[in-house]
């Protein structure tokens, strides 16, 4: 027997089949890691690879034996036991003993085995991590001005670059005119060459020499002008047509909207930036010209750039409203609904000053939800829901197919819940 072993290193995608087959196999395994490592995880730390353990008793492969009953005739090499007529006793335990308890638990007999344990990649993490999430209800756009042309086969054009050269089609093209200026020359040539054929056939006495010369000097005055002929013509080159169209671009915009208020404590903060981060990277993977805009309120509300966004102390009371008027504001100025997918992203502890929450509502269901594709609101909070999501309750009943409401309670909740409200709708 021929053992064949690929001693290979693991580079330029020499293995990339093989690794792409064992994920698929232990999907299970990675996706429940993936989901523990996005809890227990830092926020800096989000995006990065993770460590894969799956139990050995996971990775044993099937193995053929013979089962309990049947006749079975066998030669025992080495036999000093046993004679014709013998029965063998069955193993305790119906088969072969082997050391170890094989699942890695302690044992007082033999030796275990430890977990099997993998590194998967960056890029592998995100795949597993944003796996069959989307966007809901986006639409292609195309924006003037801003179009992205790709170029595809035309036909073929009589001027073109030497690069571009369908030598086929020129070759057919040269035949064929080859075919068209001499098909009349040829004919006569073959006529005239089955009557000179006829002339040298008859009696030496009788045959025409005079002909038989005229009819000579005619072929080969023939053959001169099928040879003037060019093989190829400038007129035959054809070149392949490449012709430039736009593509339209799912061009979005996702706003998100954070309350850093003092009712909001470091904790319930940090469970925020997590959702945040888990957005921010679910779009930067999964989608091309895409804006996020952010926006942090307490009593104000002020749109910021990403490192302020997640790092900065600043805090005060609560106004929801003021992120929601500042929201409607940039969406006029500068994403007019026509060209851009609007999305937009909340999370608070539902803390609002007095009757500021009837003003969301209200807000929502006039000036922006009418120009969004999808808008989802988490309240983070262990507590009984207040008025702002008693208020959302009736713009979730307006809008029941672009407004989404969920809570997240403790850490273990974030990415569930963020599964949830971005989840692949199926046809």
């Amino acid at each position: 027997m021929s053992y064949i072993i690929d001693r290979r290193l693991n580079a330029k995608n020499k293995s990339m089949v093989n690794r792409q087959r064992f994920l698929r196999r232990y999907r299970s395994h990675i996706k429940k890691a993936v989901s523990e490592a996005v809890t227990r995880r830092s926020i800096t730390d989000m995006e990065n690879g993770e460590q894969i353990s799956i139990p050995t008793k996971d990775i044993t492969e099937p193995v053929f034996h013979h089962g309990p009953g049947g006749h079975q005739e066998r030669v025992l090499p080495g036999n000093d036991q046993f004679v014709s007529g013998d029965r063998i006793p069955r193993p305790p335990g119906g088969g072969g003993g082997g050391g170890g308890s094989g699942d890695g638990s302690a044992s007082n007999q033999g030796e275990g085995m430890d977990d099997f344990v993998f590194q998967i990649t960056q890029d592998e993490f995100l795949d597993f991590m944003f796996e069959d999430l989307e966007l809901p209800n986006l639409v292609k756009r195309q924006l003037s001005g801003n179009e992205e042309f790709k170029t595809r086969r035309a036909g073929v054009s009589n001027q073109g670059s030497p690069g571009q050269i369908n030598i086929v089609r020129s070759l057919r093209s040269a035949n064929a005119r080859r075919i068209a200026l001499t098909s009349g020359k040829r004919k006569k040539i073959k006529a005239l060459e089955e009557e000179l054929a006829a002339l040298e056939a008859m009696d030496p006495a009788l045959r025409d020499h005079k002909r038989i010369e005229a009819v000579l000097e005619e072929i080969a005055h023939l053959r001169a002008a099928v040879q003037r002929v060019p093989w190829l013509d400038d007129f035959d080159i054809k070149y392949n047509l490449q012709v430039k169209y736009p593509v339209p671009h799912s061009k979005a915009v996702m706003f998100c909207i954070m309350d850093v208020s003092g009712s909001m404590s470091q904790a319930t903060k940090d469970m925020a930036k997590r959702f945040f981060i888990l957005l921010y990277l679910f779009l930067q993977r999964n989608y091309e010209r895409t804006d996020v805009v952010f926006i942090r309120h307490h009593t104000s509300a002020k749109e910021v750039e990403e490192e302020e966004f997640f790092y900065s102390r600043e805090t005060g009371g609560t106004i929801v409203s003021s992120a929601l008027y500042l929201m409607k504001d940039i969406l006029e100025e500068r994403y007019p609904a026509s060209e851009w997918n609007v999305y937009g992203a909340q999370a608070s502890d539902g803390d609002n000053w007095n009757d500021d929450s009837s003003t969301c509502s209200t807000l929502l269901i006039n000036d922006i939800l009418p120009k969004l594709q999808y808008y989802s609101y988490i309240e983070i909070t262990p507590r009984q829901h207040q008025a702002l999501w008693e208020e959302y309750e009736t713009v979730a009943a307006a809008y029941p197919d672009c407004f989404a409401m969920q809570q997240i309670i403790d850490m273990g909740d974030i990415y569930p819940v963020f599964r949830e409200l971005f989840q692949k709708k199926t046809a």
